[in-house]
C-alpha cells in the first residue's frame, strides 16, 4: 500500500511536471497557481490514489485487460462492456486511510465548502490530447460523503465507452489511470473559454473567447449558444462581436445549482470591453507563461476574474479547405460558426438522441440539436457535424477537430431545415452548409468572423419582439418575419378549427382523448417547426364557460352570470384536471421533436391553485422535462401581490394581459360599447400595477412579457415599459413591424438620456 502523502497534493505544490501522477488539469492548475495566477484553491487525489484503491478492491487486473476496446466492436457491445467495467470501480470500497486522507485535505478547504470535483487523467489537457469533457466532472459537491462519491464517479468515468474509444482513437495503450482535483467552487456571475490562437483558422495573433452568464458548464458542454469574440492578440483590439443565444444559466447556490432561464432574445453582450480585454490579457499571459496557445478557462465572480483550468491547444492545423471567390453557384442552405476546419460531402443524418446513433451511415454528416462527449462512439464514424447550438469552444467542437471532422455549430435551424438524405456540403472554415457536392472552387467567398444569420432581425433591439398566434395557418410566412418567437399561442382557436369544435370533455367521453391529442399537437408541432429555434409559449386553454358550452358536447357546462371572471383558467385545471392534462400531453408530445416549445397557465387568481396546478404538471411526464420554461398570465390584480410567492413556486416568466388586467383594475368591461370611455390602458393605475408587475418579477429572476396593441402605436407606452426593464412584448403579426421600430426609437432614446446624464 503506499504512503499517505502519495493520495493526496496541494495544488500549491504541484507543477507541469507532476502530470503523470496528478493528471494535465492538477498539473496545469498548479503551476498557474505557482506563477501567481487567480486559480481557487484546490488539491490533488493522484493517479496512486486511483490504482491503490483498485488494488485492494481485486479489480485492477481485471479493467487493465479492458482499456481500449476492439476497433471492430458493435456499439451495443461496447455500451454494456463500459458500462460494467464502471460498475466495478463504482462498486469498490474506498480504503479507510485514503478516505481520512482526501476528508482531511477536503476540510482544510473550509468548513462544507462547495467544490468542483474534476477528472484529471495523466494524458488529458497535453500537447496532443485534450481528452476535453471525455471523464466527468462534478459542480456544487458538498460535505465529506458527497466529495468520496464524486472522487469514485470520476473514477468511474475513465471506463465510459466514450473514454476507451477515445484512448484507442488516440493510441493510448498503457494501463489507464486517473487523477482527481477537488477545486473550490467560484459562484460564477459569467464565464467561459478563451483560445490564444484561432482554433478554426490557426492564426496565432488572434484571442478568440466565447462566454456565457454563470457557470462555464453550459459553454464547454455546448448546452447554449455563447457569445464569441474575436481580439487582437498586440493591441487587445476588439476585432468581432458575435452575440449569442443563451435559453438558461446555471448558478451555484449554497443549495446547489440551479437552473435559471434567461430570455435569448435579449441580444445584450456577456462581457463588455473592459471584462473582455481583461480576459484577453490574462490569456496572453498564460500564454507567455506556456510558450505555447492555450485554452483556457474563466469566470467572473464579484467582478474578480479567476482562471479554473488551461491546456494546449491540439488543434492548430491551417485550414485544408480553399474557399475562393468562385462563381457563386453554390447555394448555402445555413450558416454558422465554423468550429472544425475542413471540408466534407456526405449525406445528412439527422439525429436528436445518443440513441439514434445506429442509423448513422459512415461517412455520413450528423445534424444533431448539439453533440456532446459521450457521442464519441458514433462520431468517429462521421464524415462530418452539423449542430444547432454550441460555440466553437465547446467540448464536442474540441473533440471532432481532433477527429480531423468538419465542425459547423451554431446554426440554429439544422434540424429542421436539413433531411436525412439530403446531400450536403460542410465547410468548417467558413461555417457554411452547401447544398448538394460543392468542390471548393465554385464556392461563394464568406468570412468566418462575421457569420450571417437568415433569422436574425433587421433593427436590432434589447427588447424581444414576438407575436401571437392562433393557428397555425400563417405560421411559416410569420416566422420569416422580423420577430424573435411567439409569445402568445392560443390553445383555444385551433379546438374551433382542427377539432370541428368538439369540447374537449365530449371527445375524452367519448373515448377520443388520443384523436385529440394527435390533431392539437400537430397544429403546435408545425407552428413549433416554422419558428424553431426561436421560442413558442403556448397558452393552455382559456375559453370561459359560456364558450365551452357554445361548443359540441358543452352541455355540461355551468351558467355564469359573468363568465369573464368565473370557471376558466388555472381554478379551472385544479378542479378539471383531465382538461389541464390534455394540454401537457400536447406539449409533452410536440416537445420530443421542437423543444422550443414552453407552457403559459392563464388567469392566475391566488397562490393554492398555481401551486395544486403545477404540482399536476409535476406528476405529468412533461414535469420532468428541465428545460421546458412555466410561464404565467398577470391579468388579475391579485397579481401584483402574489408574484414573489409565485416565483418560488418555480414560474419562470410573466406575460401581462393588458386588456384583461386593465378590465380588472377599473372594473370595465372591455367589449361594453357603453362603457368604451372607460377602458384606457394607459390609466396611471393599470401602468402602476404593469410597473409592479415588472419590478417584483425582475426582482425575483423572471421575464417579463406585455401581450397587448397599445405598445405598437405608442412610444411613450414603449419607452414606459423599456425603462421598466420590461424583457420581450407580443403583438399580432400585422404590428410587429411597427413594434421593432417603436421599442427601437424608445431604446435609442433611453440611450441619449443616460448620455446626456453622464455627460452632466
Amino acid at each position: 500500500m503506499a504512503e499517505h502523502n502519495l493520495w493526496v497534493r496541494p495544488i500549491e505544490e504541484v507543477g507541469a511536471a507532476d502530470a503523470p501522477t496528478i493528471g494535465g488539469k492538477s498539473a496545469n492548475l498548479g503551476e498557474l497557481t505557482r506563477a501567481g495566477f487567480p486559480v481557487p484553491a484546490a488539491f490533488a487525489v493522484t493517479t496512486d490514489a486511483y490504482l491503490d484503491a483498485m488494488d485492494a478492491a481485486g479489480v485492477r487486473a481485471e479493467l487493465a485487460a479492458a482499456a481500449v476496446p476492439d476497433p471492430d466492436i458493435d456499439d451495443a457491445t461496447l455500451i454494456s462492456t463500459s458500462a460494467a467495467l464502471a460498475a466495478l470501480v463504482t462498486d469498490a470500497t474506498v480504503p479507510d486511510a485514503m478516505r481520512t486522507v482526501i476528508v482531511s485535505a477536503y476540510e482544510r478547504l473550509g468548513p462544507d465548502v462547495p467544490v468542483a470535483v474534476r477528472s484529471s487523467a495523466p494524458a488529458e489537457d497535453a500537447s496532443d490530447t485534450s481528452f476535453a469533457g471525455i471523464h466527468e466532472s462534478y459542480t456544487n459537491i458538498v460535505g465529506a460523503d458527497a466529495v468520496i462519491r464524486a472522487v469514485q464517479a470520476c473514477w468511474a468515468s475513465l471506463w465510459s465507452e466514450r473514454a476507451r474509444t477515445y484512448r484507442g482513437l488516440r493510441g493510448v495503450t498503457d494501463e489507464p489511470s486517473i487523477a482527481v482535483v477537488v477545486q473550490v467552487m467560484v459562484k460564477s456571475e459569467s464565464s467561459g473559454v478563451a483560445f490564444t490562437a484561432d482554433p478554426r483558422t490557426g492564426d496565432v495573433d488572434r484571442i478568440v473567447v466565447e462566454a456565457a452568464l454563470g457557470l462555464g458548464e453550459v459553454v464547454v458542454g455546448g448546452q447554449v449558444e455563447p457569445d464569441t469574440y474575436v481580439v487582437a492578440k498586440d493591441t487587445f483590439e476588439v476585432l468581432d462581436v458575435h452575440l449569442g443565444r443563451q435559453e438558461f444559466r446555471i448558478e451555484s447556490t449554497d443549495s446547489g445549482d440551479s437552473r435559471v432561464s434567461v430570455d435569448p432574445a435579449r441580444r445584450i453582450r456577456v462581457l463588455d470591453d473592459e471584462r473582455l480585454g481583461r480576459v484577453a490579457r490574462m490569456a496572453a499571459r498564460i500564454e507567455k507563461h506556456y510558450g505555447h496557445p492555450q485554452d483556457l478557462e474563466f469566470a467572473f465572480a464579484e467582478d474578480e476574474l479567476w482562471i479554473v483550468q488551461t491546456r494546449p491547444i491540439t488543434t492548430l492545423d491551417p485550414p485544408t479547405s480553399a474557399v475562393s471567390s468562385g462563381n457563386g453557384d453554390a447555394r448555402p442552405l445555413l450558416t454558422g460558426l465554423g468550429a472544425g476546419p475542413g471540408t466534407a460531402t456526405g449525406r445528412v443524418r439527422v439525429l436528436h438522441e445518443l440513441s439514434d446513433g445506429k442509423r448513422l451511415g459512415a461517412g455520413e454528416i450528423i445534424v444533431a440539436p448539439m453533440t456532446r462527449p459521450d457521442w464519441l462512439p458514433i462520431l468517429r464514424r462521421a464524415g462530418g457535424i452539423v449542430t444547432d447550438g454550441g460555440g466553437i469552444t465547446c467540448h464536442a467542437a474540441i473533440v471532432g477537430r481532433e477527429l480531423g471532422k468538419p465542425v459547423v455549430v451554431g446554426t440554429r435551424a439544422a434540424t429542421t431545415d436539413l433531411r436525412d438524405g439530403q446531400v450536403i456540403t460542410v465547410d468548417g472554415d467558413a461555417g457554411v452548409v452547401f447544398d448538394g457536392d460543392v468542390s471548393a472552387a465554385v464556392r461563394p467567398a464568406t468570412t468566418v468572423s462575421a457569420p450571417v444569420r437568415s433569422d436574425g432581425p433587421t433593427t436590432v433591439t434589447a427588447t424581444a419582439v414576438y407575436v401571437n398566434l392562433a393557428t397555425p395557418d400563417a405560421a411559416e410566412s410569420v416566422a420569416a418575419t422580423d420577430v424573435d418567437g411567439v409569445g402568445l399561442l392560443r390553445a383555444e382557436f385551433m379546438i374551433t378549427e382542427a377539432l370541428a369544435g368538439e369540447h374537449p370533455s365530449h371527445m375524452i367521453a367519448q373515448g377520443r382523448r388520443e384523436e385529440y391529442v394527435e390533431k392539437m399537437a400537430e397544429g403546435v408541432a408545425t407552428i413549433a417547426a416554422a419558428f424553431a429555434p426561436r421560442p413558442v409559449v403556448y397558452r393552455a386553454i382559456d375559453l370561459r364557460s359560456n364558450e365551452f358550452a357554445d361548443l359540441e358536447g358543452g352541455e355540461v357546462e355551468p351558467e355564469e352570470q359573468n363568465p369573464m371572471i368565473g370557471y376558466r383558467g388555472c381554478f379551472r385545471y385544479v378542479r378539471d384536471p383531465d382538461l389541464f392534462s390534455l394540454d401537457l400531453d400536447v406539449l409533452h408530445r410536440v416537445r420530443n421533436a421542437h423543444p422550443n416549445v414552453h407552457l403559459m397557465i392563464p388567469f392566475v387568481r391566488t397562490r393554492w391553485e398555481l401551486r395544486e396546478c403545477l404540482a399536476q404538471l409535476d406528476r405529468h411526464p412533461l414535469g420532468s422535462d428541465p428545460r421546458m420554461l412555466r410561464w404565467i398570465m398577470a391579468e388579475v390584480p391579485s397579481v401584483v401581490y402574489w408574484l414573489p410567492e409565485y416565483a418560488k413556486l418555480g414560474i419562470h416568466g410573466v406575460s401581462i394581459g393588458s386588456n384583461d388586467l386593465t378590465q380588472l383594475m377599473l372594473g370595465v368591461d372591455r367589449d361594453s360599447e357603453v362603457c368604451k370611455d372607460l377602458f384606457d390602458a394607459m390609466d396611471p393605475a393599470v401602468l402602476d400595477a404593469i410597473d409592479r408587475i415588472i419590478e417584483r418579477a425582475s426582482a425575483a429572476g423572471l421575464t417579463t412579457s406585455l401581450c397587448g396593441q397599445a405598445v405598437s402605436t405608442s412610444t411613450d407606452f414603449a419607452e414606459h415599459l423599456v425603462r421598466r426593464g420590461i424583457t420581450s412584448v407580443s403583438v399580432t403579426p400585422d404590428a410587429a413591424v411597427q413594434t421593432r421600430r417603436t421599442v427601437a426609437r424608445a431604446e435609442q432614446r433611453i440611450l441619449v438620456d443616460r448620455a446626456r446624464d453622464a455627460d452632466g
